[in-house]
């Protein structure tokens, strides 16, 4: 059985990091993001796993109902590096290693911090969406997962209004790769949703992201691409993330 990401796909399937032509992704992400802002749910290929989304109150709750997801565990927001450097509040030195781990590295992670809650961005997001996507003073917030995130991020970025989401499962039942996979429940409850093939770092484990908290570098969830990012933040950082009892397991 594969163990590892990227050697899980059949032999020949398309993959979500095959490239696609520039205006065929941005007319898929306008139409995703019209159905979204329109209080719609979508489910989007991502390179760690398929995902559902959604950017008002109305579409936020069916997602949570479709998952049985627990509000104590927030939605994240599909962002970029622009997008943490004017929403997350950090020191100039750990937004220097968002950069450079997006720039240099080049692997799928989340970043946990506080975050300007009155920053204009988050001007035209429901108060309950952001409630329900924020925890502790904290917003988790999703980079560099692949085309079809990087260009949400993008166009969000540019219209002034971001999008939240989490992966396409119900809970407790490890993310999903293809769409055809994602459960029945979570793919009824989405307006939209499309196909770009298996997901880029799927894997027989069922992860997806990494979580790392950046106010003390704590791992909140041991993602794929974890090994490379631990090697990343020592080497490059001198920083030694910390796993907790729970995520050492």
């Amino acid at each position: 059985m594969p163990t590892e990401p990227e050697e899980i796909a059949a032999a020949g399937e398309r993959r979500t990091h095959d490239p696609v032509p520039p205006a065929q992704l941005q007319a898929d992400v306008a139409r995703l993001l019209e159905t979204l802002y329109g209080g719609g749910v979508g489910i989007v290929p991502l390179d760690v796993a398929y995902a559902v989304l959604a950017a008002r109150e109305a579409g936020i709750r069916r997602i949570f109902a479709a998952k049985q997801r627990s509000y104590d565990k927030p939605s994240g927001m599909f962002g970029n590096a622009a997008m943490s450097a004017e929403l997350h509040d950090m020191d100039a030195d750990r937004h220097a290693m968002v950069r450079e781990l997006i720039a240099e590295v080049g692997r799928p992670f989340s970043v946990v911090a506080p975050f300007h809650g009155d920053h204009p961005l988050l001007g035209q997001v429901d108060p309950f969406v952001l409630e329900s996507s924020s925890k502790a003073g904290t917003l988790d917030m999703l980079l560099n997962a692949g085309q079809f995130h990087d260009e949400i991020a993008a166009q969000a970025l540019a219209n002034g209004r971001p999008v939240f989401g989490s992966s396409a499962n119900t809970s407790l039942t490890g993310s999903k790769y293809r769409l055809a996979e994602v459960d029945e429940p979570v793919r009824a409850a989405a307006d939209i949703s499309f196909d770009y093939g298996c997901s880029r770092y799927a894997n027989a484990h069922g992860r997806s992201s990494s979580i790392v908290d950046f106010r003390d570098f704590t791992v909140i969830r041991v993602g794929v691409c974890f090994d490379e990012l631990k090697r990343a933040f020592a080497a490059r950082f001198d920083i030694e993330l910390r796993l907790t009892e729970a995520t050492a397991q």
